[in-house]
């Protein structure tokens, strides 16, 4: 990767998290997200059962944000470079009922659009590289700190198999 697409990927990175920053602020001042505003940073992915002659990168750093709107439903968005090592942004909701929650474990589900994938017939956009994403997620919070493990189904139009997903978050 040259050197201009490294800096443009951390100007990115760094307009999605002064985005996200921004409009949680917003939000909370306007009393948008009464259960709490999260900021999540992608840390990386475990593939399962890739197809051996495939690479797929290990390290996706990125950031996200989570409005809880109460203490089932969230908005979420962000921005990441995928196992593709392609840009990928997000935007969704979250769904986690309080019978899936025992302790500090809950279990819930993103649906919404990403980005950075090739979606063939199903994408949108002039390149189909837009898409559908319905997952489900582990989240482990404790207080003000936290992580989400999300199992991404696979995309077979760009070989990816089965993929969880790895975010720490902190409670704002």
């Amino acid at each position: 990767m040259h050197f201009r697409q490294i800096n443009k990927n951390i100007r990115r990175i760094a307009l999605t998290l002064v985005t996200s920053l921004a409009a949680a602020s917003a939000a909370h001042a306007g009393n948008w997200c009464e259960g709490g505003i999260w900021v999540d940073a992608m840390l990386g992915s475990y593939h399962i059962k890739p197809d051996p002659n495939t690479h797929f990168e290990q390290f996706n750093p990125g950031l996200g944000v989570e409005c809880w709107l109460n203490n089932q439903w969230a908005l979420t968005a962000g921005g990441f470079r995928n196992s593709l090592r392609r840009p990928s942004y997000y935007g969704g909701v979250v769904w986690a009922r309080e019978v899936a929650h025992w302790g500090i474990v809950r279990i819930a589900a993103i649906g919404g659009i990403i980005s950075g994938y090739n979606y063939g017939n199903w994408g949108l956009g002039h390149d189909h590289t837009i898409g559908p994403v319905v997952a489900p997620i582990v989240m482990v919070e404790y207080k003000r700190v936290g992580a989400n493990f999300i199992v991404i189904p696979p995309i077979p139009s760009d070989h990816l198999p089965f993929t969880i997903g790895f975010q720490a978050k902190v409670k704002f």
